[in-house]
């Protein structure tokens, strides 16, 4: 059962993220947030991990507005414990400004996937499949050129990426949750044309 610590952290990531919106559309990014962490919850995560869920773009998205990753982390540490904060740690993507060159993020991501634990690789699959459950929608309802153009990736980049994670999370995370991933990027793939 969730308690009044998941209730918190979604008002807390309500909070950080109120000005926010997912790329290219007008959805309000703790859509995302709560969409993730659902998906947490469905594929067998515990209240921990559906926190983290909530909060695991906090770091790399708002730690400037809220006054520094470091402040950020102090204060994810103290509500919400060690455990949230591990996860949240694992799942950022890069914490400082400006952040390093795409290509070299994603490519260390993809790597980092394989050494993740298994609470922190629930929350970063869940992640990667609402995402590119949402690119896929993107792609039919306004075609794979918009869609991509929005991405620093591109077609190209994007595709590699999704396709690169999925064969990560099918080894370091076998189950339903890598094969759900893996089936949407070959949609996407497809849908991308």
């Amino acid at each position: 059962m969730l308690d009044e610590k998941f209730e918190e952290a979604l008002g807390f990531a309500a909070r950080l993220h109120r000005t926010q919106r997912r790329k290219g559309v007008d959805t309000p990014y703790v859509a995302h947030l709560m969409s993730v962490s659902a998906l947490v919850l469905e594929f067998g995560g515990n209240q921990t991990q559906a926190i983290a869920a909530l909060l695991h773009d906090s770091v790399e998205d708002q730690a400037t507005a809220f006054g520094g990753a470091d402040r950020l982390r102090e204060e994810i540490r103290v509500r919400f414990g060690d455990e949230v904060l591990a996860i949240v740690n694992v799942c950022t993507d890069a914490d400082v400004d400006p952040k390093p060159e795409w290509w070299e993020r994603k490519r260390n991501y993809v790597a980092h996937v394989r050494e993740m634990d298994i609470a922190a690789a629930l929350v970063s699959v869940c992640d990667k499949l609402h995402n590119a459950r949402s690119i896929l929608c993107d792609i039919q309802r306004a075609g794979a050129d918009d869609v991509f153009a929005r991405f620093t990736g591109g077609r190209e980049g994007t595709l590699w990426y999704y396709e690169a994670l999925a064969q990560a999370f099918a080894e370091a995370l076998p189950g339903d949750a890598s094969r759900e991933l893996a089936a949407t990027v070959a949609a996407m793939k497809t849908a991308a044309g």
